[in-house]
């Protein structure tokens, strides 16, 4: 691929920046050589402005810790910096949404972790085993934006990596209608359990947003692009509830479905078996093996035995079986902070610069 394209981490603070910055260690593409974030840590070394808020089980790479936080909005210092950001910023919808446009603006390609650009009609949202055609539009949002290399692209609701695979893999039996209850880890929100007591032996049914982006962001990744715009897909129908558990990582789904023409459990099963996408055909850097593992153990798969399936970027499986209800229910899981989140946002940007948009 050449000399590695030096990458901006914005929001590098955070939970899912600090993410990003441990997985990027040592990529063969992309090196990390600029971080933005908040005001109150811009101009101290990295590893000062983490102080006391690193969050991750490892260590804080070598080679970032000397590195001195910029002023995230200091988007000129930024670009000189840098040929494209991760975005993984804390703010209000409306300033993401502003922010990153005057990245792009800046002729900066964002990949984004944030929900402000989701249901901007010529920003795709991908997963990309799923639909990496959608990364076609970035020719119509240039137009938009006027720009030559800047564009937005953005990863979806983290929770929607579990059970939106494994009901692409089945898209040839039509699938009609979807319930998922969601069963999220406190990292989702940015915690670790020593910052967050009130969820020690508790459940909470609620995260603000949540079950609408998980009914209307699935029929945006399964939508055509049509003239200017990507047009939601007309079903299959997604009805959710999403919680919040006591689990540090690992973000699990109870699924039930209908279809069209009802598939055997054999044909389901080697469906997921046998799927593959174009990262796993272009064998891209953070493409897991197999992407859907099935575990024919009834207690599986278990947040903490799965969740680092494939390096975290695979997604496991389990639980197939009739319903008196819906034609099949199953369960599923996927790293919430990894292919949920900077993992996904990173196999995003090694499509991009694949496919010459980096």
């Amino acid at each position: 691929m050449g000399s590695k394209l030096r990458v901006g981490v914005i929001g590098g603070t955070g939970m899912v920046g600090q993410r990003f910055i441990t997985l990027l260690e040592n990529h063969p593409w992309f090196e990390v050589t600029a971080i933005g974030a908040s005001e109150r840590s811009a101009g101290l070394p990295y590893e000062k402005a983490v102080e006391g808020r690193w969050k991750l089980d490892m260590l804080i790479p070598e080679g970032i810790k000397k590195i001195n936080v910029i002023n995230a909005s200091d988007i000129s210092r930024i670009a000189g910096e840098v040929d494209f950001v991760f975005c993984a910023v804390d703010m209000k919808k409306e300033e993401i949404r502003e922010l990153e446009e005057k990245y792009a603006r800046a002729e900066i390609p964002v990949i984004s972790n944030n929900s402000a650009h989701r249901s901007t009609e010529d920003v795709p949202m991908i997963i990309p085993e799923v639909n990496p055609q959608h990364t076609a539009i970035i020719e119509k949002q240039r137009k938009r934006l006027g720009t030559r290399k800047g564009f937005i692209a953005v990863k979806s609701n983290c929770s929607l990596q579990s059970y939106v695979p494994p009901v692409h893999a089945l898209m040839q039996f039509g699938p009609e209608k979807i319930l998922a209850s969601t069963y999220q880890a406190i990292s989702g929100a940015g915690k670790v359990f020593s910052e967050w007591p009130e969820i020690t032996d508790n459940v909470i049914p609620y995260i603000g947003g949540e079950e609408e982006k998980s009914e209307k962001e699935p029929l945006k990744i399964w939508g055509t692009i049509e003239g200017d715009v990507i047009k939601p897909a007309p079903g299959p129908a997604v009805s959710a509830q999403c919680y919040r558990v006591p689990v540090s990582d690992g973000h699990l789904a109870a699924v039930y479905i209908s279809f069209s023409k009802k598939p055997s459990k054999d044909e389901i099963l080697a469906c997921w078996k046998e799927f593959k996408g174009k990262p796993q055909e272009l064998k891209l850097p953070s493409a897991p093996a197999q992407f859907l593992t099935y575990f024919g153990e009834p207690d599986r798969p278990q947040s903490r035995l799965d969740r680092d399936l494939e390096n975290g970027m695979g997604i496991a499986v389990g639980r197939l079986r009739e319903d008196n209800l819906f034609d099949y229910k199953f369960t599923c899981l996927s790293h919430n902070t990894i292919r949920g989140a900077a993992g996904g946002g990173i196999l995003m940007a090694e499509l991009l610069k694949a496919e010459g948009w980096l």
